[in-house]
């Protein structure tokens, strides 16, 4: 009978420690930990930040808070790995796509994981003097969503959906730090991008599907069973719907449009590339909704700048 959610971790054999590895190596480990070779998280993350940044500005947001949230967002979301990966440690070897992660795999020890994601969240809170007290309160909301994430895959059936709202977080810290309070739009672009984060994660997690569903995780590729592919194109059309409309209520107009029409376009080729459910192609999907983000960055960008 193969193991189930409750039992694996009693069950499961650490892997044997990897012998000590040279500096460049144990360096390799530290940058594979924190997928600071895989910067598609990283990019999934600033984009909608920088939306917000942007719209909250009305164009360009200044030097400071474009590096305060460029450097958090990647410091933060690498210390997230981290903490993922610790929180995951039991479970990543019996999964094909994680099974070579330096923790599954013994190339580190828990304790240096821990003390990695500690060491980044502590440059991260460098930053938090540079914010005003409104966005600096929300990024300790987001560093404890952030970090209780992985533990939702246990028991909560769409911690695709959490981790929409630790992905969105950006968002209205970005509207605090240039306003000081969080309109209205904010909120509402808060909410929009969550469905974004829901349509491109329940791609990953289709890729993942047999091996969570043997070893008792949760995920919304397995909560939503044969209607996932129907799912994310609703979650897309959520997402971009709400988009257009945050973009009239602010007045932007024609190159917003061109770039949001790019989007759809991206997302309408993503739920096409899904529709058999081949691993490959939903990674595939997964990884290119980093063009549909840039898209609509660049459309809220040249909007602006035009007046």
């Amino acid at each position: 009978m193969p193991p189930t959610g409750q039992d694996l971790p009693h069950a499961f054999v650490p892997p044997t420690p990897s012998p000590p590895a040279a500096p460049g190596g144990r360096m390799a480990s530290y940058i594979s930990l924190t997928r600071l070779d895989k910067p598609i998280g990283i990019l999934l993350l600033l984009w909608p930040t920088l939306d917000a940044l942007w719209l909250a500005a009305g164009g360009w947001p200044g030097w400071r808070l474009l590096l305060v949230f460029s450097a958090g967002t990647v410091l933060m979301r690498s210390a997230g790995c981290a903490i993922n990966d610790v929180a995951d440690r039991r479970f990543d070897a019996h999964v094909e796509r994680t099974a070579a992660r330096v923790l599954a795999r013994g190339a580190l020890s828990t304790r240096e994981a821990v003390l990695v994601a500690v060491a980044l969240a502590a440059c991260a809170a460098l930053t938090l003097p540079l914010l005003n007290a409104a966005a600096a309160r929300l990024a300790f909301v987001a560093v404890a969503v952030a970090a209780s994430y992985p533990y939702f895959k246990r028991f909560f059936p769409m911690p695709q959906a959490y981790l929409g709202v630790a992905f969105s977080f950006g968002i209205p810290m970005a509207f605090a730090a240039v306003q000081g309070a969080v309109p209205l739009h904010g909120w509402l672009l808060f909410l929009a991008n969550l469905f974004w984060v829901v349509a491109y994660d329940t791609e990953y997690a289709m890729v993942d599907r047999r091996d969570d569903l043997r070893i008792g995780l949760r995920s919304s590729a397995i909560f939503f069973g044969r209607a996932d592919v129907l799912a994310v194109a609703v979650c897309y059309g959520l997402y971009l719907g709400a988009l257009a409309g945050i973009g009239r209520f602010v007045g932007l107009d024609a190159r917003f449009a061109a770039g949001w029409a790019v989007a759809l376009g991206c997302a309408a080729l993503h739920v096409w590339w899904i529709r058999n459910r081949e691993p490959a192609q939903c990674f595939r999907a997964f990884r290119h909704n980093h063009w549909l983000g840039l898209a609509v960055f660049a459309g809220i960008v040249l909007d602006l700048a035009s007046g």
